[in-house]
């Protein structure tokens, strides 16, 4: 399962609802929802990959992967979060086979190398399988960071290959920066967002422990969209795996990052001498740690420091690298057509 309806509005203006950063080329010189799917057909058959998105972005996948079946998309009717989502994925798989084991992915993550991905996620399928835990993969912090949370592992569990698995004794929220040092150097792993577990194991969770999911899955008997349009806004981390005893992680060996914001560019494309990273057409003079990102046009810069400057189209938008994360405020003061 490709979860990739989100909009990625922290890559605004290029990212819009019509364009969402999953067709940008961010991670690599390819759609970032390219790489995902490429990535999935190292662990299964494509005719076992489902892109779970909105109707409006079946045209745009499309157009960059015109190899996939035509059953690959299951459309979700709104977006009303990953909890809900993953419910009715799981829900459609379990009546196609009742011990079927999901293997979540998000469609904005970078990952290398593959091959160590692919045993990372084959140890967690044989212990979801055996063991009947909801798994989350966890990646050892490579720094300080803020924006992830965190998983606290605790008993170990048998695995096999290269990666090791454990019990959760505790999901954590993004730290402050004293506190993610202290995970850091505790054992603490990042929480990716990568789920492995039995479709049949996640919705008995959900019955035990999601309650506000739960109660509205009966109406998927009416329609798919009666569900959608009754189900709240929920994400499955705090929905379930916050709130489940059964639970495990299993410990990457592979690399990771999330595509979130501008900032993300600095550690995935190649710097010049002076720390500037430059996707597009653009020319930095005495300056250093610029991110720009050009879709059209030329940029120029000079003498300025750490800032963010994306063009596209019309719109430009420039801001310190600090600031980032914090793309969403300005959107909240554009009106609604330019977002």
């Amino acid at each position: 399962m490709i979860l990739a309806g989100g909009i990625g509005s922290r890559f605004w203006p290029v990212s819009t609802r019509e364009r969402p950063k999953q067709l940008l080329p961010l991670a690599s010189e390819r759609p970032l929802i390219v790489d995902t799917v490429r990535r999935a057909e190292g662990i299964v058959p494509k005719e076992r990959i489902r892109i779970l998105a909105g109707r409006h972005l079946v045209d745009p996948f499309r157009s960059v992967l015109d190899d996939l079946p035509e059953d690959c998309y299951w459309l979700e009717p709104s977006a009303r979060g990953t909890a809900p989502v993953l419910a009715w994925a799981a829900r459609r798989l379990v009546d196609i086979d009742p011990d079927a084991v999901m293997i979540s992915l998000h469609a904005d993550h970078r990952i290398h190398p593959l091959e160590a991905f692919r045993e990372t996620v084959a140890t967690a399928v044989e212990v979801a399988r055996r063991d009947e835990l909801l798994l989350s993969i966890g990646v050892p912090p490579d720094r300080i960071e803020t924006g992830y949370g965190h998983v606290e592992p605790g008993e170990a569990l048998p695995a096999a290959g290269a990666a090791s698995a454990y019990r959760v004794r505790a999901f954590h929220e993004k730290p402050d920066a004293e506190t993610a040092r202290r995970y850091m150097d505790e054992g603490y792993l990042w929480n990716t967002g990568i789920f492995v577990w039995k479709a049949s194991v996640l919705l008995d969770e959900i019955s035990s422990h999601a309650p506000e999911v739960a109660e509205h899955l009966p109406l998927l008997e009416k329609s798919d969209a009666a569900f959608f349009d009754a189900v709240p806004v929920s994400v499955i981390d705090r929905t379930v795996m916050e709130r489940s005893r059964r639970v495990g992680v299993v410990r990457a060996t592979f690399e990771w990052d999330d595509v979130g914001s501008w900032e993300a560019l600095a550690r995935m494309r190649a710097p010049d001498t002076s720390g500037n990273v430059v996707v597009g057409s653009g020319t930095a003079v005495e300056a250093s740690g610029n991110i720009v990102f050009a879709e059209e046009g030329h940029v120029y810069l000079l003498g300025v420091d750490d800032l963010v400057v994306v063009r596209a189209g019309e719109r430009i938008v420039v801001m310190p690298r600090s600031r980032a994360a914090d793309l969403k405020n300005l959107l909240a003061q554009v009106d609604g057509r330019d977002s």
